[in-house]
């Protein structure tokens, strides 16, 4: 109705000027009257384009909102749907969890809404699940490592990953800027990154090394990750940024997982006299990447680093299985919230959020959901490794200083506003709108003597 009304509106307005003209052409009173009885027909035209755009827009609102209350229910039947099976599957109904699984397909869609996509990763992980508990295999879904293109597309994810979420770059400012504290005054810099993949943060690192009064003398990095092939192109990018700078850079790969090192020599390599070790880790659920916990606790004892700075996810990964679900949908669903709102409408955009979705965090979901807790490994996971160091022989190094102004810094720069930051304990916890997604935490040894005795113990590798 809306668009005949405006289509005769450009007719009406004519007729007017037409109008206009007729008193000079005709007499007297009969032209007047058909004057006025074309404005008036040009008046009844403008209050029925009036009148019909009201009641389209009123029409409008209405089926917004039938279609607002039509993706909730569709919501609130898709979560019931995913928590009926998880308990089914908690219980061993197995049966009953199959039945249910292709109506919970039916409604979720990885390219749908933000509830749609999640449902459709739980969904898939759902059955997998189901499909592992029938085959009674709990193996994880990494084991072994990674392929060369497999990695090469994890990475790849991880980079637009960093392009539509402050979530990776908040982990590189934080823990950049308190190495770079750290190492004030240091002149030979040791790096070990427990999972490097593309090496994304270490650039920036370089650059604020680079600009201090005080030069290096050298900087090394060791980086563990699943593929040779993936750790050797990073070292020669990380190789030619370091030139471009001026600084002296040696790179070394080890391909396999930190809890299968078993000495720290390893690592560590040959150590030069009066060279300052720090370790990072971005820890994630991607897969098993530690191995063994235990062993990993032991070896960041030995490596006896001066810095250990590790980015972990809010999330426990361990305990039974329908609370290990229902934690693990709960920080999903603010994630893929948050990636709705970081990727725009544009196609490229939202090709590059469903490259993420299914390479990064519908694996994180599988691999929570399918396998979990002490079948990854046969022992209890850790929890929160935070915790885990402390009772190491670690204490916290507070990041409230520059790195927290590093960080709002950052979320400064995204137009997004859900989310937030929080200083708690030390630790930067970064969130979506109520939900805390990041902990970002530095540590160093208890006694300072263990940071001297480490490079005494290596001192006869001095170079």
């Amino acid at each position: 109705m809306l668009q005949e009304v405006l289509s005769r509106a450009p007719g009406a307005d004519a007729a007017a000027m037409k109008a206009k003209r007729a008193p000079e052409e005709e007499d007297g009173e009969k032209g007047r009257e058909r004057a006025r009885g074309k404005r008036l027909q040009l008046h009844g035209a403008a209050a029925e384009g009036k009148q019909g755009m009201e009641v389209a827009t009123a029409t409008a609102t209405a089926v917004e909102g039938e279609d607002q209350a039509a993706a909730e229910m569709r919501g609130l039947r898709m979560l019931n749907l995913l928590l009926r099976c998880a308990e089914a599957v908690a219980m061993d109904q197995l049966p009953e969890a199959r039945d249910l699984l292709p109506e919970i397909a039916e409604l979720a869609s990885p390219f749908g809404s933000s509830p749609e996509r999640v449902a459709a990763y739980f969904g898939d992980a759902l059955c997998a699940r189901v499909l592992s508990s029938y085959l009674g295999a709990y193996s994880p879904l990494a084991l072994r490592p990674l392929a060369a293109a497999q990695s090469r597309r994890i990475s790849g994810a991880f980079q637009a990953y960093n392009a539509l979420s402050p979530l990776v770059k908040f982990s590189h400012f934080t823990a950049n800027q308190a190495i770079f504290q750290a190492l004030d005054g240091e002149e030979r810099v040791h790096v070990i990154d427990l999972d490097i993949m593309q090496g994304l943060q270490w650039p920036g690192l370089f650059h604020i090394l680079a600009s201090r009064t005080s030069k290096l003398r050298s900087l090394r990095i060791t980086g563990l990750g699943a593929s040779l092939d993936v750790l050797e192109a990073t070292g020669r990018r990380l190789a030619d940024f370091a030139a471009s700078l001026g600084l002296p850079f040696e790179f070394r790969p080890i391909e396999g997982k930190i809890g299968h090192v078993a000495d720290a020599a390893a690592l560590l390599g040959p150590r030069r006299h009066g060279e300052a070790t720090v370790v990072h880790w971005m820890h994630h659920c991607l897969y098993d990447v530690t191995g063994s916990d235990v062993g990993t606790v032991l070896l960041l004892k030995s490596l006896r680093p001066k810095l250990i700075t590790i980015v972990e996810q809010d999330l426990g990964h361990s305990g039974d299985f329908l609370g290990r679900f229902v934690e693990a949908l709960h920080y999903y669903s603010a994630l893929f919230d948050a990636l709705g709102d970081g990727a725009g409408a544009a196609e490229e955009e939202a090709a590059e959020r469903h490259a993420v979705e299914r390479q990064l965090l519908g694996a994180e979901i599988r691999n929570i959901v399918a396998v979990g807790g002490p079948m990854r490994t046969g022992e209890v996971r850790v929890e929160r490794w935070g915790d885990e160091l402390r009772r190491a022989g670690f204490r916290p190094v507070t990041l409230a200083g520059s790195p927290a102004a590093q960080a709002r810094l950052l979320l400064g720069m995204y137009p997004w506003k859900g989310y937030t930051l929080v200083e708690e304990d030390g630790c930067l916890k970064l969130g979506w709108k109520d939900l805390s997604l990041l902990t970002a935490s530095s540590w160093e040894p208890t006694d300072a003597d263990d940071v001297t005795a480490g490079a005494a113990h290596h001192g006869d590798h001095a170079s």
